[in-house]
């Protein structure tokens, strides 16, 4: 189809923007599409959906794991680079989706800053009609093993959930703390190559401080 688009008199370019299905791709053995895929229809970036890295969570989800982006990620950049094309993928996320405790969105940014990937947008999960995301939503379980299933739904953890996801943004810096103490990974905050927030400190003559602490 894209070919066809391609020969259109007057058609200049055809662009995809989402919706690809990576894990497809990778499994393509000549890496046929993938190539025309980077070479014609890419302007500058493509979205694409892992939504999340957290094996439980994609096993709720239904989807493969982060290792299968993981690969696409590495053949896609590969490609392009060989294509002397400066282009960029950009990935989908989704915060607490039926099974993602705090933990698994702690995992999920650590994921993202390891990878040195800072979102701009991410989406919480709600419940449509007819999902098996939404069924596990409402029952607290899995439809197919009839296993409880933790459901985040209080508007402090999903705001906590969220934050963690977009944990660079200055704004978000005092709930991210207090969802890292919540989930006793205090190892996350500091100066340290590995965490994601520092503590503030307070101007004035409290500032030797930690803001957080009680004396």
């Amino acid at each position: 189809i894209l070919r066809k688009l391609r020969s259109i008199k007057g058609i200049k370019k055809v662009f995809i923007r989402s919706g690809i299905r990576y894990d497809y791709l990778i499994e393509d053995k000549n890496d046929e599409f993938m190539r025309e895929l980077i070479k014609y229809h890419v302007s500058g970036q493509l979205k694409v959906a892992p939504e999340n890295c957290s094996a439980v969570v994609l096993d709720r989800m239904g989807k493969p794991h982060i290792e299968t982006y993981k690969k696409f990620q590495q053949k896609f950049y590969s490609i392009t680079k060989g294509m002397n094309k400066e282009q960029y993928l950009v990935p989908y996320l989704m915060s607490s989706h039926p099974g993602s405790t705090l933990n698994e969105a702690i995992e999920l940014a650590v994921f993202l800053k390891d990878n040195n990937i800072n979102p701009e947008q991410v989406q919480d999960f709600y419940p449509t009609p007819g999902t098996i995301s939404t069924c596990m939503f409402y029952t607290g379980l899995d439809p197919y093993t009839m296993k409880k299933v933790y459901v985040p739904k209080t508007p402090e953890e999903k705001a906590m959930q969220r934050a963690l996801l977009q944990y660079f943004r200055p704004q978000n810096k005092p709930i991210v703390i207090k969802a890292l103490l919540k989930a006793g990974r205090k190892d996350l905050i500091g100066k340290g190559k590995k965490c994601l927030v520092d503590y503030d400190r307070p101007s004035g003559k409290d500032n030797n401080r930690k803001w957080h602490r009680k004396k």
